[in-house]
Parts: C-alpha cells; structure tokens; sequence
C-alpha cells in the first residue's frame, strides 16, 4: 500500500480525476451527507459538490430542494445541511437530540405550529407577541429535536416552519441505533476517503471521537474495516491498495471551506495554514494532497485575495504559480481579482 495509491484512488472515488455523470453523483452525494452550499458565496443556494460533476449541480439540488428529496436540517454540530429524504432515519439516530423537558416557548410554539399548522417566524411573532430574536433560538432546538421542520423549498427567507410529525408522517426515528448508524456513515466514509482516521471522522460528523474510535473498532472486528497506518481501510480495498500502481495525480484545485475533502481534514488544515492577520478563503488542494491556501478577506461580490500560501519547496511553488493563480481565479470572480501576495512576496509591483 503507497500514498499514491492511497490518493489516486480517492481522487477517483471523489470525482476529481474525472466528472460524475448524475447515477454517480447521486451515490457520492449520498455518501458525503449532510451536503452544504459553497461556503460564503453560497448563501441562500442549494449544497454544492463542487468540481466533482459533469452538469450544474447547483441547478441540479435546487430541483431536489423544490421536490423534497433533499431536506433541510441541524446536523453536524448543530450546523445547517441537507440530506437526501430517504436517509432521515439514519441521520436523526446521529444528531437528534431529544428535549427531556420542554421548556414554556418551545412549548408555546409547537402548541401553536400544531394548531395553526405551518407559519413562518413573522407569523410566530404576531400571534404569541414573541421577539423575532426570542423565536429563531427556540426553533433551532427544536429543529435538532427532530420536533418541528423547517421547509426551505427555494432560496427564499420567509420560510413555512411545521410539525415534524406532519411532515414526515412515515419517518420511524428509532429505525436505528446510534452505533448503528454511525457505523453505516462510517463505511462510506472510508470509502469515499480510502484511508481515513477518526480524527478525520470527528472533524466531519461533529460527533464524540469515543464513538467513533468504538464503531470502527466493531467494523474491523467483523472485517469490513482493516487497521492501516495508523487508521482504516476497507478491507475489500486492500488486494486493490497493495497492488495499484497508479500515477500520482496531478492538479490543482481551490476547496470551499464546506467541501467534503476540506471539512474533513479541517482539524488540522487549520493549524498549519494560519495566517496571523487574514482568515483563510480557500484550501488547496495539490496532486490530491492539501498543500496550502488563500487567504484574505470575504465581501459580498469579489473577496480581497490577500495573498497563497503553501509549503511547496520554494522552486516547485515558483513553477506551479501560474497554474495555482488558475486554480484560484477560478473560484474567485476571475483574473480581474487580483492576488496581492504569493508566498508573502507582493505581485505586479504592488
């Protein structure tokens, strides 16, 4: 087993050595749930896998969005994401957390959604004497109590809340066990990763390392996962793993902060490409590997692109420049955004 076989075959599996036709799209996107919108840009537009289709999945998603076969919830970490309708069940064994005693505005809104049927906040508002301010908490948890629904169809802000039960009469919240669904999530997790660490599991679900570290420890136990390197692969992967000689994949490729490669890794990604002044916009990822990022400061319309930083040897990151400003540009509104700094070295003159 190599590192490059290890890459080349993720970089396949993701989609990003060739594109995903819609059968293929639809299995990755299920396998890389919760889906989320591009990150800052995306505000109000349905979840993007980005790079990774041969057709507009934005466009795609919004048409899933407005059939409700991908649906709206509080999943990871209490963060917004959208899963496909037929995976609820798994999902809510994962992040459902349940309300042990309710409290008297949650009270007073289900009550009311129950009664009156679905309304939006302005409507809350008017009819209990609620400040809008006082509301939006009391929905979100009951959002991630699984007891009401928010249903955001279109890109619209004045979204209908209802009773969960109304709207998803069908849905058996006890179908599966915690363990249970974490195992599931975690099998498609690592075949998506090829070879992943729980710590990687961690950084993307939002869910108790102990957790994950005991359902991988029962998949390979039952022979599904095997240990690796200081983490897991499939075992139905490794005759494939110890005898690939597969090139090393090359290019590169500016990652949204939501991206399934981005927030997985996120733990450290954040660490070692810190900047001391600028937040960081993009990550990039190099012949598979993150390598760097871009950095500066987001604004509706084109951000400031202050400036790319990676740990390439100096000569290779001076060879590669043009292809990263590619990369970059393409992401960020464009040639006319200018970079202001490569390495910390000002561009153009500046």
């Amino acid at each position: 087993m190599t590192q490059t076989g290890i890459i080349a075959l993720r970089m396949e599996r993701q989609y990003l050595s060739r594109k995903a036709n819609e059968q293929e799209y639809l299995a990755l996107y299920r396998d890389t749930q919760p889906g989320q919108n591009v990150y800052w840009n995306g505000f109000g537009d349905p979840p993007s896998i980005t790079f990774r289709a041969d057709f507009d999945d934005i466009e795609y998603n919004r048409q899933r969005q407005k059939s409700r076969a991908l649906i709206k919830g509080r999943f990871a970490g209490g963060n917004l994401g959208w899963i496909m309708r037929e995976e609820l069940e798994l999902f809510a064994a994962l992040y459902r957390k349940p309300l042990a005693v309710r409290q008297h505005a949650q009270e007073t809104l289900l009550e009311l959604l129950e009664r009156e049927g679905p309304m939006s906040i302005q409507g809350m508002k008017e009819l209990t004497g609620m400040l809008v301010k006082e509301i939006t908490p009391v929905l979100h948890r009951l959002q991630e109590a699984f007891l009401v629904y928010e249903d955001q169809y279109d890109g619209e802000w004045d979204r209908g809340w209802y009773p969960f039960s109304e709207m998803f009469p069908e849905a058996d919240l006890e179908k599966y066990t915690r363990q249970e669904a974490i195992a599931e999530v975690l099998r498609r997790f690592a075949y998506r990763h090829v070879w992943f660490d729980t710590k990687m599991a961690k950084s993307f679900y939002k869910l108790p390392e102990k957790e994950i570290k005991a359902a991988a420890a029962q998949l390979a136990a039952e022979g599904i996962l095997v240990e690796a390197e200081g983490g897991y692969v499939l075992r139905s992967d490794l005759d494939m793993l110890q005898a690939d000689k597969a090139p090393a994949p090359k290019g590169v490729y500016a990652m949204h902060r939501n991206d399934f490669l981005v927030r997985s890794n996120e733990h450290w990604l954040k660490e070692r490409f810190a900047h001391p002044a600028y937040g960081t916009m993009q990550y990039l990822l190099i012949d598979g590997v993150f390598r760097g990022a871009v950095v500066g400061l987001f604004k509706y319309g084109p951000g400031i692109l202050e400036d790319i930083i990676t740990d390439l040897p100096e000569e290779e990151a001076q060879a590669r420049k043009t292809e990263i400003f590619a990369a970059v540009h393409a992401v960020n509104f464009g040639a006319d955004n200018p970079i202001l700094r490569y390495h910390g070295e000002l561009q153009n003159g500046r």
